[in-house]
């Protein structure tokens, strides 16, 4: 199992005796309980390309303790909803690069009553925000500012939606939802190697304010491996949520903490902004392909509509005939992503705020004409493909099902890895740089190479694009899998390229998540691919079609849970990272 005792001692604080277990972390005796379904359903290398598998329940996520801590709460009587959110909170604590109370993100689901869920939890833009905030006064973007400045957060979403998730539809109460995470902030967890790697790499950014310098670099040093990282402000922010609800968030003790470090250090969120923050369901994205439904976030998420228009592109053609990753299969997914990204960096943004012609984008009338675009041998060129006329990377993805199928996915973040990187002073948690995902200046990249346009335009209480698309997948109208991942736009194409593994190559969810992928979002022009995407031929075939090629360490770090057969559930979190995948 790859699971070893390394060592215990009695805590003399609280009388729990406290076990590290190697790439898992330290957890009391009463959250041992668990250990046995562990040895029976727990992610390990030891059993070749096969998943994990489970009776009951299943969760999989970047980060072991807070997986852990989900499917306990499955254990417990909770359902899908409630681990959920038990998750999302824990990872605030023990994920910082991206797990969150400072962010904002989506849900999708599906009920065990067949109902299709979206609920919007992204951040929004302050009412003090301007159009052009980011732009000197030549009218250039000013470096830094929609990054690294106060100025880059927008107003936080995600406790409201985590209390949204279990309030609306799980079954526990909120001291049962918050214990787990309350308990990792005040007792501490071992710090792993690449929690220790990623704050000793970020160690200058992450210490330009006080208040983060003194959360994640106590006595002035970069945690050591294996040491206890506690975070005492954190517990505190979030024993207020236990007692107090979201309100204690949008308009108590944390609010004013929140706004007064706004004043001091440049910020323009106010308590008006926290108090007149909401997250909203509204309806998803239902994509057909073959005798597959596909639900997915509709706007402010590009992922959905990028994804109905790829595959409606992709149905007709003979993928299988092609070739697992040939360079024909390469090339036609290629255009196909060429095209949706041109059309996502113009068309989409908040639909409460412009109109988006989301019907005509993935009707069948209009892809049939981008579909004449697609180039027959050689590669297309972005510059020669613009979008069509509709008239006539820090992020992290978790996902849980219960015994009653109840399928929860959840994609949420701080945008880039810990945010802007500033602490709020006495709560313990991190703002979001989520203001860069707006089109500072139309036509200008953001953080991810994006380049966008007038309908992503900054705007009082307006929410930003974004590529997160949290996915479950139907089969003949019954629960398939569901799949998520992390990585800004390439979030779309790693999603699109592991349904494709499934429905179209018969892989099982470990197989369809480690494959090799690639990655094209229409500007820049050139195909991303990672290590062994591509063999030599492949590749000397693209490039003498025309295509720009880049090889890059990694695309994506996904976790995703599947249903066999036999009615077992397998889970698989990314090889890429160092996530977990469990059930009992």
């Amino acid at each position: 199992m790859n699971l070893f005792m390394e060592t215990g001692y009695l805590d003399k604080t609280t009388g729990h005796t406290k076990i590290y277990f190697r790439g898992i972390g330290m957890m009391s005796v009463w959250g041992c309980i668990s250990i046995a379904f562990l040895f029976i359903g727990m992610q390990s290398a030891a059993y070749g390309f096969e998943p994990v598998f489970a009776r009951n329940g299943m969760a999989a996520g970047p980060e072991p303790l807070a997986v852990q801590a989900g499917v306990e709460m499955l254990q417990q009587g909770g359902n899908a909803f409630d681990a959920a959110a038990v998750i999302g909170f824990a990872l605030a604590v023990t994920y910082p690069t991206a797990g969150n109370l400072g962010g904002g993100g989506f849900m999708t689901a599906w009920t065990k009553d067949g109902d299709p869920l979206f609920l919007d939890f992204r951040e929004t833009a302050p009412q003090a925000a301007k159009r052009d905030m980011f732009l000197d006064e030549k009218g250039n973007l000013v470096v830094g500012q929609s990054t690294t400045s106060l100025l880059a957060a927008g107003v936080s979403g995600t406790v409201h939606g985590l209390f949204q998730i279990f309030q609306k539809y799980g079954t526990k109460n909120r001291e049962d939802i918050l214990a787990p995470a309350i308990r990792l902030a005040r007792e501490g967890f071992p710090v792993s190697y690449s929690l220790h790697r990623s704050l000793q790499a970020n160690h200058k950014y992450l210490t330009r304010f006080a208040s983060t310098a003194a959360v994640f670099y106590p006595n002035g040093k970069t945690p050591a491996y294996g040491s206890v990282l506690k975070q005492p402000d954190l517990a505190w922010t979030l024993s207020q949520l236990s007692q107090s609800g979201p309100d204690a968030f949008y308009q108590g003790e944390i609010a004013e903490k929140l706004t007064r470090f706004m004043e001091q250090n440049g910020g323009l969120i106010t308590r008006e902004d926290l108090a007149a923050y909401k997250s909203k369901f509204r309806p998803p994205v239902i994509i057909a392909y073959k005798n597959y439904s596909l639900i997915a976030p509709g706007l402010p998420s590009s992922g959905g509509i990028a994804l109905a228009q790829m595959l409606n592109l992709l149905e007709p053609l003979p993928l299988q005939k092609m070739g697992y990753h040939s360079a024909e299969y390469i090339h036609s997914l290629v255009e196909a992503e060429r095209l949706a990204f041109a059309d996502r960096n113009y068309f989409l943004g908040d639909s409460d705020f412009v109109e988006v012609p989301v019907d005509r984008l993935v009707s069948d009338a209009y892809l049939e004409e981008r579909r004449r675009l697609i180039p027959g041998w050689y590669a297309g060129k972005s510059e020669g493909v613009s979008h069509g006329n509709p008239e006539s990377h820090e992020t992290t993805h978790f996902c849980v099902v219960d015994r009653e199928h109840n399928v929860v996915a959840v994609t949420y973040t701080l945008n880039g890895s810990y945010g802007m990187g500033g602490v709020v002073a006495g709560t313990g948690f991190l703002l979001n740089n989520e203001m860069d995902d707006f089109s500072a200046k139309p036509g200008s990249s953001n953080l991810f190479g994006l380049i966008q346009y007038e309908a992503n335009a900054i705007a009082p209480g307006k929410r930003m694009l974004s590529s997160m698309t949290p996915l479950i997948v139907l089969r003949n109208g019954k629960f398939a899998f569901t799949v998520g991942t992390p990585g800004g736009p390439t979030i779309i194409t790693t999603n699109l390229q592991i349904f494709l593994n499934m429905a179209e190559w018969g892989m099982n969810i470990r197989e369809a998540i480690d494959a090799r992928r690639f990655h094209h979002q229409w500007l820049p022009d050139r195909i991303q691919f990672e290590r062994f995407a591509l063999s030599p031929d492949t590749l000397l075939h693209l490039s003498g079609r025309g295509y720009t090629l880049q090889q890059v360490n990694s695309i994506g770090c996904a976790a995703g849970i599947q249903t066999m057969e036999d009615g077992l559930l397998a889970g698989y979190a990314d090889g890429r990272g160092e996530g977990l995948a469990a059930g009992y």
